[in-house]
């Protein structure tokens, strides 16, 4: 079926009610992609038929019935609407712009009492901007909206010759612009300024400094790019995006992302001459040959992962800089403590929980603050380190003390999590390593806590979002961890691999001959991702003076008055 078949219908669609259906097509992405593969491993043939096979066709059939937009494209749209400024990072040769240029064309079509605006598309070469003008006037042809046919002008950049550029007037006034990007081609515009492939721009630095004037009348900015490198500017905002630094959107697809939304699905309906129709095999034979195509730039170009992009995370001189002087309580039982009968191993850890941990918690808590949780899991190998979290009043992310635990039973485990959470102050929420052997007590700790303990197996996705942040508080000064060569140790074993920092499978030796996996970095970051989570402790004081005493004086000579509510002192029989 041809090109613009499928699109005159879809453009019907879209002029009714785009909106929904683009947050409609985002919602179902989302839920697809929510489930990330290890971050050294990717789906073989064999494997993406069977996920291929199992998550059906991501769009309809039948043309008639198609969305206009895959579901990345339409989050693109979305992620506009809610933020001023996104970046978008991006497979190759996924139709991005594409997408893009049908917001652009809704936004200048319209009035200016509904959100119109001028566009400026800029991109690295001339071929790009054509390429832009003409989706955007492929769009306007399907939305209706009256415009002029596409025009050669010459765009006043502020030099004596001006640069070439292509551009649509619309009825509403405004138009769209499609140049090559220089920075000082923004100087002086206000609009919707759409910035595409901004990794490979010569001076990205200074056109986003332009680009940012766009947004005090208005208007918005839309940086889009697949990746060039991990010290690329680019990448280097998107890092701070994570991090929580600025309060920009952020679009993530790769090349599967992309193939789920229905990508090869819709190559099959536009060029059924060559693929005909689609199935899961044919996909997975597709996807084969590309990544086999592009070698060693695969990564970056297909599966966003920034190149020359490995290293250690943090260094050591900036780990010791946030280390403070907070204890550290160890705790080891020989193999054969496991043995024991239960209530010999629940009496000796009661008493360890008596005399060692309360006191240390009742000295460093501080009971007006605000505490997060976090919990790595180990038994024989590794150790288990649970890590609370305070937050200050300057926001300040400080670590009271931790808990080390090795070949230690898991139900004295359980023990002493119990004790330790149940101990600190206006607690909301904790993170479990529910990854292997954690899954028992990571289930059992959100049983007890509800869901404010979130049982949390490791991904790629979980460390591209959780660790960046984390890195942020290290820099800004903004974290504070226990002074111990222990702890420093672990926080060095994360490395960037593939732009991802995460842990590797390498294992080191402790002082007392035991083995550690980063295991205080992980739980760290767990507790830190922990106070991030949208939780707060709230307290109830009575609004009448005196009420609180005469209602515990009361409650102590009744007890059915136990049951009673100060704000209706009336009522005596249990129900309130």
């Amino acid at each position: 079926m041809a090109d613009g078949d499928i699109l005159k219908a879809a453009g019907k669609a879209i002029r009714k009610g785009l909106r929904d259906g683009i947050a409609t097509a985002a919602a179902a992405s989302i839920a697809i992609t929510a489930a990330t593969a290890d971050i050294t491993a990717r789906p073989t043939r064999d494997e993406w038929v069977f996920i291929r096979t199992q998550q059906g066709r991501a769009t309809a059939a039948d043309w008639r019935e198609t969305t206009v937009l895959l579901g990345y494209q339409a989050r693109i749209v979305l992620a506009c609407e809610q933020y001023d400024v996104v970046f978008v990072e991006k497979s190759r040769r996924t139709g991005a712009t594409w997408g893009a240029a049908a917001d652009a064309v809704l936004r200048s079509a319209s009035p200016r009492n509904n959100g119109g605006m001028d566009t400026l598309y800029m991109g690295t070469s001339h071929d790009m901007a054509k390429e832009f003008i003409d989706a955007a006037a492929m769009w306007a042809r399907l939305f209706e909206k009256v415009c002029a046919g596409i025009s050669e002008t010459i765009f006043d950049d502020g030099s004596e010759k001006g640069i070439q550029a292509l551009k649509i007037d619309f009825a509403s006034g405004f138009s769209i612009v499609a140049l090559s990007s220089k920075p000082r081609s923004l100087r002086g515009r206000q609009g919707f300024a759409i910035l595409d492939e901004a990794a490979f721009v010569d001076n990205l630095a200074e056109l986003l400094k332009a680009a940012m004037a766009f947004l005090m009348w208005g208007g918005k900015v839309l940086v889009i790019s697949t990746h060039n490198g991990a010290d690329n500017p680019f990448n280097q905002v998107i890092t701070d995006i994570r991090a929580g630094r600025v309060n920009y959107g952020l679009v993530r697809f790769d090349l599967d992302d992309a193939l789920r939304d229905g990508l090869f699905e819709r190559m099959c309906l536009v060029n059924s001459h060559k693929h005909g129709e689609w199935t899961p095999e044919k996909e997975a034979d597709w996807r084969e040959k590309l990544v086999s195509d592009y070698r060693d730039g695969a990564d970056e170009e297909l599966y966003c992962i920034p190149s020359q992009g490995s290293g250690a995370w943090l260094p050591s001189p900036l780990i010791e800089a946030r280390m403070v002087d907070a204890p550290i309580l160890r705790l080891s039982f020989p193999e054969s403590f496991a043995l024991e009968p239960e209530h010999i191993r629940k009496a000796t850890v009661q008493r360890w929980i008596e005399e060692e941990l309360l006191p240390v918690m009742r000295a460093t808590l501080d009971p007006t603050l605000m505490t997060g949780f976090g919990m790595d899991v180990g038994r024989h190998r590794d150790l288990t380190v649970m890590c609370p979290m305070q937050i200050s009043r300057l926001m300040r992310r400080v670590v009271p003390f931790m808990v080390e635990l090795q070949r230690v039973p898991f139900q004295q485990q359980e023990q002493i999590r119990d004790a330790l959470v149940a101990g600190l102050p206006r607690f909301i929420g904790g993170r479990t390593d529910a990854t292997g052997i954690g899954a028992s007590l990571a289930e059992s700790g959100m049983q007890k806590f509800g869901q404010r303990m979130v049982e949390v197996k490791f991904s790629t996705e979980w460390y591209r979002v959780e660790m960046p942040p984390v890195k942020a508080a290290f820099e800004d000064d903004m974290i504070a961890v226990p002074k111990d060569a222990e702890v420093s140790a672990d926080l060095r074993a994360f490395k960037v691999i593939k732009g991802i920092a995460t842990l590797p499978a390498l294992r080191t030796t402790t002082a007392t001959g035991g083995t550690r996996h980063g295991d205080a970095g992980i739980a760290i970051v767990l507790a830190y991702s922990a106070t991030r989570q949208p939780f707060e402790a709230y307290g109830y004081e009575s609004a009448q003076p005196g009420a609180d005493a005469e209602y515990e004086r009361r409650r102590r000579l009744r007890p059915v008055d136990s049951y009673r509510d100060n704000m209706m002192p009336g009522r005596n029989d249990g129900l309130w």
